[in-house]
């Protein structure tokens, strides 16, 4: 089971620990010690930092401690001072005590063990957050499990040392810096029909395995559907698209209200009804189509999907989008807003 929530709270930094070069985890409990909303592995949350300007500045963090842990949520936030800030600030500007703005869990890279199923993970670098709660499922419920994790060197991976103690058959380290780099060719030769791969990581990592599995796949006769279901990504960075399909203004009509809001070809849908329906109160977060808080049904027209959360099939599919990023191949949208 999975479980999405919009909910905003204050939670209060308990604990700050070192678990890697430039990886700090941050502890978080309620101030009143009341039980946290339970989550499942692959969820994460939005951290909403206040800024002066007034518009907040949110960032996603996976959740990578106990899910069974009802009191802490753990997150690790991974330095990166050519980002926009957001790491930097957690980094540098928080400290125990501190409150800190919160949303969700949320969770679009669900994962459930399944009988007979057996399990590849890839982690770059601080892709290992989501992954290492997927990796302590596999294990107590005895499921055929392996990870592969990739980093620049050991010291700058967070849980390796924990990882490697634990399962020393199951996990395979490649650091760059020693010289071992992940053979993704190899890696998706092994992939079966029974096999389900889950990675997370650096933009190259990602487009690299999916293409390697989507090859392997196909080579070996699995279809699209069976390719959509053994291959689920969790992309930190958006996907990189070219020019529009549809170039020119667009409608898009808000069902639940009647109104018409026009989308200019240098305007988001979310920036458009913001602008012309706010009343509609669209949520959003990342404004980079990497965290799904924007999700909308759509019931009427075709969409160009350029998200990284929706799985080909489900772009396929039509049903949803990402108003922050995705927009109308045709004319006209209707969206149940």
């Amino acid at each position: 089971m999975s479980y999405f929530s919009d909910v905003e709270r204050d939670l209060v930094v308990a604990a700050r620990t070192d678990l890697a070069d430039g990886v700090v985890a941050l502890d978080l409990v309620t101030p009143n010690g009341r039980a946290l909303p339970a989550w499942t592995p692959g969820s994460h949350i939005d951290v909403v930092l206040p800024t002066a300007g007034g518009e907040p500045d949110e960032r996603q963090y996976s959740l990578c401690g106990d899910p069974d842990d009802r009191q802490v949520w753990r997150v690790a936030v991974l330095r990166e001072d050519d980002g926009r800030g957001g790491s930097v600030r957690l980094h540098d500007e928080i400290v125990v005590g501190q409150r800190l703005r919160v949303r969700g869990p949320r969770n679009h890279f669900a994962f459930e063990v399944s009988p007979g199923t057996r399990y590849r993970f890839v982690a770059g670098g601080i892709g290992i957050t989501p992954l290492r709660t997927m990796v302590a499922a596999a294990e107590a419920a005895g499921a055929d499990w392996g990870l592969d994790y990739s980093g620049r060197s050991r010291r700058t991976m967070a849980f390796v040392d924990e990882l490697c103690t634990a399962h020393p058959e199951r996990v395979r380290i490649h650091a760059s810096d020693e010289g071992d780099r992940l053979d993704i060719a190899a890696f998706a030769a092994g992939i079966g029909k029974d096999t389900a791969v889950y990675a997370c990581g650096p933009r190259p990592l990602l487009e690299a395995v999916e293409q390697a599995v989507t090859d392997h796949a196909e080579r070996v006769g699995v279809g699209a559907a069976r390719i959509d279901a053994l291959l689920h990504l969790e992309r930190f960075e958006a996907r990189e698209f070219g020019d529009p399909v549809w170039p020119d203004p667009f409608e898009v009509e808000l069902a639940l209200s009647g109104e018409v809001v026009t989308v200019r070809p240098d305007q988001s849908v979310l920036d458009a009804i913001r602008e012309q329906a706010p009343e509609a109160m669209v949520l959003s977060s990342c404004r980079r189509g990497t965290c799904g808080t924007c999700e909308v049904t759509v019931l009427e027209g075709e969409v160009e999907h350029r998200d990284s959360v929706l799985t080909p099939l489900e772009q396929a599919d039509g049903a949803v989008m990402m108003v922050c990023v995705s927009r109308a191949a045709c004319p006209r949208l209707v969206l149940d807003l």
